[in-house]
């Protein structure tokens, strides 16, 4: 048994000086972590609806964070309860709801960010003031917005399947390029934004998820096979995106993870970036073949 357990530690420690994760933990989490939305979609919707108010809720004030050990002075309260406020405006009043209640949140951001001035230690020029402000509504339309299709989708008739194989084929995306890339990366995709990205991983994911779409279309969500091609290839595309995009986010601010709150992992934005885009463009998808 000890022998067994060095011989893992020491695979997992080559893993980790290659991809910089510890694979076992972050399995174990990402585990969990799906299995308890794959609970709350199937029996119970509104508790997915409080599952995603928590990791709206964290992942902004994850952001927040980040951006204000960058610099700017972003009211970090203001931020998570404009956050959660979207989740059930989504899920009980549909698109006009996320929409309003998105904007009274940036509103709300912005006026807390103007009442701060009252303190000698929150004054600043009016530059900063509005950079502050900007950065608040980056969070809410980023990372809110995008953040609540999901629940928008599962609110809709059999949308908790639609929801189910969107975060499906945005794992699928996710593991295949990491398992491709680890094993067969040689030729980078954009090095200056993230280094370790292939072109062989992206196609190892975009071979996954043109297979898991036709799979998820025909036998989850009850669309013709060639409808899973197309929500593969939306997928593979969206999810790429938001992946890149965080981490042009994260080379900005100069760091490596959002934070560490999830071992393995780093923070909800390094687990949430791929997710984001994608529930929009599957929200996108359903409303089209509806």
């Amino acid at each position: 048994m000890q022998a067994t357990r060095a011989q893992l530690d020491a695979t997992n420690e080559r893993i980790a000086a290659r991809t910089g994760r510890n694979l076992i933990l972050a399995t174990l989490i990402g585990l969990a972590l799906g299995l308890f939305m794959l609970v709350s979609l199937i029996f119970i919707k509104q508790l997915f609806m409080v599952c995603a108010a928590a990791f709206v809720g964290f992942t902004a004030f994850e952001l927040a964070q980040a951006l204000r050990q960058s610099g700017r002075n972003v009211p970090r309260i203001a931020v998570v309860i404009a956050a959660i406020s979207v989740v059930p405006a989504a899920f009980y009043w549909g698109a006009s709801g996320q929409f309003l209640v998105t904007l009274a949140g940036i509103l709300f951001i912005g006026l807390w960010r103007v009442a701060l001035l009252l303190s000698p230690a929150h004054r600043g020029t009016p530059r900063s003031v509005f950079g502050d402000i900007g950065a608040g509504f980056f969070i809410q339309t980023y990372v809110v917005f995008l953040g609540s299709f999901a629940v928008l989708l599962a609110a809709q008739p059999d949308g908790q399947w639609w929801t189910l194989a969107f975060l499906l084929l945005v794992i699928s995306n996710d593991t295949a390029a990491y398992a491709t890339g680890l094993s067969f990366g040689k030729h980078r995709m954009v090095p200056t934004i993230s280094p370790k990205k292939t072109w062989e991983g992206f196609a190892g994911a975009g071979l996954a998820c043109l297979i898991v779409g036709v799979v998820l279309a025909v036998f989850m969500i009850g669309e013709p096979w060639w409808f899973g091609l197309i929500f593969g290839l939306v997928i593979l595309l969206s999810a790429t995106f938001g992946d890149l995009a965080e981490s042009l986010i994260k080379r900005d601010l100069g760091i490596k993870d959002m934070s560490s709150w999830l071992p393995g992992h780093g923070g909800f934005l390094d687990r949430m970036d791929s997710i984001l885009p994608s529930a929009a463009a599957t929200y996108a998808l359903y409303l089209i073949s509806h």
